[in-house]
């Protein structure tokens, strides 16, 4: 219980029933299921999922300190249907704006760590892209090397800037001393990125995905979140049709493509802390913004509860086995029999996450370039 109380300190509780519209929530409504921090602070013993809103926006703009982007974004999630009994989702409240950007930071930090720390899976709801850094510095405090996935229009590392939001990844990648051992980009826009800055990246053996090669066959994104401990998501990936809250590009993610990239994260059983940041509801028509961000919960709460039914690797009768050689080389892959997913063997013995495009192409006898980008890290 202190752990809880000491958490508390640092939110705000929220009001379901102001969140409604002064309405009842029906039965089978998320509403309704929720255990939610609104007059004392619910026991988390049962969460799987909990909630965290952040409206921070000083990294973001030089005028605006907060937004209500958590609860707006709160009032689409809790008149949807719950269809995942399996899954507890719970919801601590907002963050209190710190004195500083930095107090923001370490008051969000803490509560992800906490909150890690038992085990749970921490969702973080509003404010700008650089709260991200709130994400990687819970993993620094627990001295936790891990790898981290973007998905973003851009690559915010922008070192001229003076929004953090725009330089925030030049601190997680080049930091001392550095946890993150490897870091994916997904969904950059190629106008928007400076050539020399992704030659960079390939340098450093990161692994970036041009928004268009990652719609060709959105599936193959699936093994790229998985071994992350962090997502965080700025809904500028996400098209201007299907987000107009995004006033970047017309271009980037459908509606249904971003669902089921949050779907992947909900699947892995490494991430434990996502955030989906960016929405600014003074720019929302017809708040379908806050509508599509509550639709991409919801398929994280899917991919947790189908995430939750996958085998440990050690049991090997819950897969299909294959060996197969590709350019003098023997290896092994594995498939679930209950979530189709796939992974191969490395020399090291190690299995890591692929997908059944890697298993053809080595049965082909070509490298796959995923075995071989690992390869290189190694």
């Amino acid at each position: 219980m202190s752990d809880t109380l000491n958490i508390a300190d640092f939110l705000h509780p929220i009001n379901l029933f102001e969140l409604s519209g002064d309405q009842e929530f029906k039965d089978g409504q998320i509403g309704k299921m929720v255990l939610a921090y609104e007059h004392s602070f619910p026991d988390l013993s049962r969460a799987d999922i909990v909630i965290v809103g952040c409206g921070e926006e000083r990294g973001n703009s030089l005028v605006a300190e907060t937004t209500s982007a958590p609860d707006n974004i709160r009032e689409q999630l809790y008149f949807l249907y719950y269809w995942h009994p399996d899954i507890q989702l719970a919801d601590v409240g907002n963050i209190k704006a710190g004195a500083s950007l930095s107090d923001t930071y370490a008051a969000l930090k803490t509560v992800i760590r906490a909150l890690t720390d038992l085990g749970k899976t921490v969702l973080i709801i509003g404010g700008g892209h650089d709260l991200t850094l709130a994400q990687y510095y819970a993993c620094v405090d627990a001295k936790k090397i891990i790898e981290g996935t973007c998905i973003d229009a851009l690559i915010n590392i922008d070192i001229n800037s003076i929004l953090r939001s725009q330089s925030f990844l030049m601190e997680v990648l080049t930091g001392e001393p550095n946890f993150m051992s490897h870091y994916n980009h997904i969904g950059f826009q190629s106008y928007f990125v400076h050539p020399r800055m992704l030659e960079t990246m390939d340098k450093l053996r990161f692994d970036c995905y041009r928004v268009g090669k990652a719609k060709e066959n959105i599936e193959e994104m699936e093994p790229v979140i998985r071994n992350s401990s962090i997502v965080s998501f700025d809904i500028a990936a996400i098209a201007n049709s299907y987000a107009p809250s995004n006033e970047l590009s017309p271009n980037g993610f459908s509606g249904e493509e971003a669902c089921a990239l949050m779907r992947f994260a909900g699947l892995s059983s490494i991430t434990n802390s996502i955030g989906i940041y960016g929405y600014d509801p003074a720019k929302d028509k017809g708040s379908i913004t806050a509508k599509q961000i509550s639709q991409m919960i919801w398929y994280l709460l899917d991919g947790k509860s189908r995430g939750k039914k996958e085998a440990r690797i050690e049991d090997r009768d819950a897969f299909n086995e294959f060996h197969v050689s590709f350019a003098e080389v023997s290896t092994t892959f594995l498939q679930s029999k209950k979530t189709g997913r796939w992974w191969m063997q490395l020399p090291d013995k190690k299995f890591i996450a692929c997908s059944h495009k890697d298993y053809l192409l080595a049965g082909s006898n070509e490298i796959p370039e995923r075995w071989l980008r690992t390869q290189e890290r190694n």
